[in-house]
């Protein structure tokens, strides 16, 4: 395509005023493009806030109901729920995950009674329930074991359906887990139950603080997840882990961490052309909300270009910490 020279192209006359700007708009941030992430603990009248993420804060089940009320009157479609779970009930191989009583079952439910319409995503993965802090069964090298690791999780997406969730999200990054829990659900009458798989998912050093905030950093040490999370030097890879999962039976996927990713999203959307979704994660969040707190950023505006970014690589969707003050600032 071109275009004829100057002067007769000027483009500075598009951009001369608001109303052009905005006649002109390729992509448009809204509240639907939200997931709001949030910690639950067990209790009653818990709060604890989470030191690495300013405003972010741990909720037992009775203070997490009215932010879950409040998410869905900001016309956020989608509360994203991680537990913090009792150093008590830490195993090496994570099996509280699988528990029918346990606090996410619990959390769910109580979720889908009191707001039917708000839509609950759930963690599939074994870190906030292992006592080593990896996301899977690991052997006497530290090594996970891939397919005991899988009917673990598959385990742990039943009793998660069976509550009555209605998105699981596999964010272990195990080979086969995806076709694993879909036939799972299906087998179990849960065929409306959608899979968000976390398909290109990498080891990366921007989980810091959301580490600190399920409180999996400690067990994990000086271990990494490098075997099975992604090479962040790797492109090319990501495209081949969403194929399978989308074989698999996964309705949507996603890439994380989010903005250091984004010609990955804007690969995979390309690609095939299915639901994208991003995850803005702690450490970009704990950078963000940093940088304003000593006045070096205007924290509005940063946010909402850093998640309109999100949508211009192509993401249907973000998952980010900031969503409830998005949806504020979007209402005016």
């Amino acid at each position: 395509m071109t275009r004829p020279a100057f002067p007769a192209t000027r483009l500075r006359r598009m951009r001369a005023d608001d109303f052009s700007r905005r006649m002109m708009r390729e992509h448009v941030l809204t509240a639907d493009d939200l997931i709001y992430p949030v910690f639950v603990l067990d209790g009653q009248g818990r709060s604890e806030a989470v030191a690495s993420m300013p405003g972010v804060e741990r909720l037992s089940l009775d203070r997490l109901l009215p932010v879950a009320e409040d998410t869905l009157k900001l016309g956020i479609p989608c509360l994203a729920l991680f537990p913090v779970i009792d150093a008590s009930l830490k195993t090496p191989d994570g099996i509280e995950a699988a528990n029918p009583d346990g606090l996410v079952p619990r959390v769910v439910a109580a979720l889908k009674r009191e707001f039917p319409e708000l839509g609950v995503l759930t963690d599939v993965a074994l870190d906030p329930y292992t006592s080593h802090g990896q996301d899977g069964v690991i052997d006497e090298h530290g090594y996970v074991i891939n397919d005991i690791t899988v009917e673990l999780l598959v385990k742990q997406a039943r009793v998660q359906a069976g509550a009555g969730v209605d998105i699981v999200a596999p964010s272990d990054m195990q080979d086969g887990r995806i076709g694993a829990i879909r036939a799972a659900l299906e087998a179990d009458g849960h065929q409306l139950t959608k899979i968000m798989a976390y398909s290109a998912k990498y080891a990366s050093a921007f989980y810091g603080p959301f580490r600190d905030a399920v409180g999996s950093a400690a067990n994990l040490g000086k271990s990494n997840k490098s075997t099975y999370q992604m090479d962040p030097a790797n492109s090319d890879e990501a495209l081949h882990e969403v194929a399978l999962d989308i074989a698999e039976g996964a309705d949507m996927v996603m890439v994380k961490p989010g903005m250091p990713y984004l010609d990955i999203v804007r690969r995979v959307k390309g690609e095939f052309a299915v639901p994208t979704y991003a995850y803005q994660v702690s450490g970009e969040y704990a950078m963000l909300k940093a940088a304003a707190a000593n006045g070096w950023l205007d924290e509005k505006k940063t946010a909402l270009e850093a998640l309109l970014a999100f949508k211009r690589a192509g993401a249907d969707g973000v998952l980010t910490y900031f969503a409830r003050d998005v949806a504020r600032w979007l209402r005016g």
